[in-house]
C-alpha cells in the first residue's frame, strides 16, 4: 500500500502543476459534477486550443461492520476436513482501499481519449489498465461541411470500453471511483464489461437518442481458435460479435424537473468467456462475506480474498450465449431522484444444451439537499434477484439498503450504510442456505 499512496501523492501534485489540467471537451468529471450524467453531452462548450491532458484519478476507504448467519446442513466433500458450508467469522474493521487513475487527452477538437487503470483492487492489489477509448464528437479534419453538421448530433466510441448495455452501470461503484453511486455497494447482479468494439450514438434536440454498438463479446481478446465444445452444437465454440443497443429519452423538462426512460439489449449468440454479469475485475466492496475458511484456505490464488472477489453478489454465469434485457427510469424533481431498473436475461454455458434465466428489480430513492448545493443525500435502495442456477436450481435473493452522505467539496465524500441482505431456496448442502448478512458501512471517497 505504500507503493500506492506513493502514486497518488505523485499523481495529484502533477496535475496541479500542470497547465494542461484544463476543462475537456465532451467529458464526464470524476467529481460531484458528473452525479446523474449519462452519456457526455453534444453542447459545444468548450473552445479546443490545443492538446490537453487531465491527470485524475479516485481513490476510496471503507469500513466494514458486518454480521452474518446461515442455515446450511453441515457438508465434507472429499479432500475436506471439515464443513465447507460453514461460515467463516468476520470481525469490524477497515477494507483494503481502491485507487484508479483517470487520463484524459483531448487530441483534437471533438477527439478525446481516455485510459483508466486501476492502481490497487479487491482482485487484483497491482497496477493494471482497465481500458482505454477514444471518442470523436467532430470530425473537423475530414474538411466537410455536411459530416461536420452530421456530427452535431452523433458521437462514436471505439476502443477497449464499458458496454453500454442498460443505464445504471453509469451510476455504479468501479473500483476507487464511488462518486456516481450514492450506496457503498453495486447491484447484486452486477451487469458490467469492458469489451472492445464500438458504439455509435445519435442524440435529437427533442431528447431522443439511440445507441447501436458492435463488441467481440470478450473481455480479454484472444487469436487462438477455440478446442472447446459447445454441447448443444458439437461444434467449437465460434467467436461471434455481441451487439448491443439502445434507445431512450432524456429531457430536462422545466427547471425542476428531469425525466429519462431508456430501454437497452445486449445479444450473442457464441462466445468463449462473456462476462457481462461478471466483468467487474475490481470486486465487491462487502469482503468476505457468507464465506467458508476452508475453501478459501484450499485457493490456488496468492490471496485467499480473490477466491471469491464477488462476495454478496450472483451471477448466472451465462458465458457461451446470453441475451440480455433492461429497462430504467430516472425521475428528477427538485432534490428528489428515483432511479429504477427491469430486467430480464437468458443464456447459457457452453456445457448447456438449454437457456436458463435471470431477472432484476431495483429502485433508488434519493433525496438530495439543500437546493441550491445538493451536498448532502439520503437513500434507500431495493434490490431482488431471481435466477436458475446450474446445479442448483431457482433460487433469490434481495436486498435493503438506507444510506446518508455528504460532499465536503465537489471532490470529497463521506457515506453511510445500513444494508441487510437475504437469499432464498437454496439447497440445504448449500451455503447460502437462510443466508443472510447485515450492518453498517462506513466509506470516503476522492475524485478529482
Amino acid at each position: 500500500m505504500k507503493k500506492l499512496y506513493v502514486t497518488l501523492c505523485a499523481i495529484t501534485l502533477f496535475s496541479f502543476g500542470v497547465k494542461a489540467q484544463e476543462t475537456i471537451q465532451y467529458y464526464r468529471p470524476n467529481d460531484q459534477r458528473g452525479i446523474n450524467q449519462f452519456e457526455t453531452s453534444k453542447q459545444d462548450t468548450v473552445k479546443f486550443t490545443g492538446l490537453k491532458v487531465k491527470v485524475g484519478g479516485n481513490f476510496e476507504l471503507t469500513f466494514q461492520a458486518l454480521k452474518q448467519s446461515n442455515t446450511a446442513a453441515p457438508y465434507i466433500p472429499t479432500g475436506y476436513t471439515s464443513s465447507v458450508t460453514s461460515l467463516q467469522p468476520l470481525t469490524h474493521g477497515f477494507t483494503l482501499p481502491m485507487a484508479n487513475l483517470n487520463l484524459d487527452i483531448q487530441l483534437a477538437d471533438g477527439v478525446r481519449m481516455n485510459l483508466t487503470q486501476y492502481l490497487a483492487s479487491r482482485h487484483h492489489e497491482n497496477t493494471w489498465v482497465k481500458g482505454g477509448y477514444i471518442q470523436f464528437d467532430k470530425l473537423s479534419f475530414l474538411h466537410s461541411d455536411l459530416i461536420d453538421n452530421i456530427m452535431k448530433s452523433l458521437t462514436i466510441r471505439i476502443g477497449q470500453n464499458d458496454v453500454d448495455y442498460g443505464d445504471q452501470h453509469f451510476r455504479r461503484t468501479d473500483g476507487g471511483n464511488t462518486i456516481y453511486n450514492p450506496f457503498i455497494e453495486n447491484y447484486i447482479m452486477d451487469e458490467f464489461s469492458t469489451e472492445l468494439g464500438a458504439q455509435f450514438y445519435y442524440f435529437h434536440k427533442s431528447g431522443l437518442f439511440a445507441m447501436g454498438g458492435i463488441t467481440d463479446g470478450l473481455l480479454n481478446e484472444t487469436v487462438v481458435k477455440s478446442t472447446k465444445i459447445d454441447v448443444k452444437t458439437g461444434q467449437p465454440l465460434r467467436y461471434e460479435p455481441a451487439f448491443v443497443g439502445k434507445l431512450g429519452f432524456d429531457k430536462q423538462i422545466n427547471k425542476d424537473l428531469r425525466f429519462r426512460i431508456s430501454g437497452s439489449a445486449y445479444t450473442v449468440s457464441s462466445c468463449y468467456s462473456n462476462t457481462l454479469m461478471s466483468g467487474d475485475r475490481t470486486g465487491s466492496h462487502y469482503y468476505n462475506v457468507m464465506e467458508n475458511a476452508a475453501v478459501a484456505a484450499a485457493t490456488t490464488l496468492d490471496d485467499a480474498i480473490d477466491y471469491n472477489f464477488t462476495s454478496g453478489r450472483l451471477s448466472p454465469g451465462f458465458s457461451n450465449e446470453i441475451h440480455a434485457f433492461m429497462g430504467n427510469l430516472f425521475l428528477k424533481y427538485q432534490g428528489l431522484e428515483f432511479f429504477g431498473t427491469a430486467e430480464n436475461v437468458t443464456g447459457r454455458t457452453a456445457a448447456e444444451t438449454g437457456n436458463r434465466w435471470a431477472t432484476q428489480y431495483a429502485g433508488d430513492l434519493v433525496y438530495r439537499f439543500p437546493a441550491d448545493k445538493e451536498n448532502f443525500w439520503v437513500g434507500f435502495r431495493y434490490n431482488t434477484v431471481s435466477m436458475a442456477l446450474a446445479g442448483t436450481g431457482d433460487v433469490k435473493a434481495n436486498r435493503e439498503a438506507g444510506s446518508f452522505g455528504w460532499f465536503l467539496t465537489k471532490n470529497v465524500m463521506m457515506k453511510a450504510e445500513y444494508m441487510n441482505q437475504k437469499y432464498l431456496d437454496y439447497p440445504a448442502n448449500n451455503i447460502l442456505n437462510g443466508g443472510k448478512f447485515n450492518g453498517v458501512m462506513l466509506e470516503a471517497s476522492i475524485g478529482f
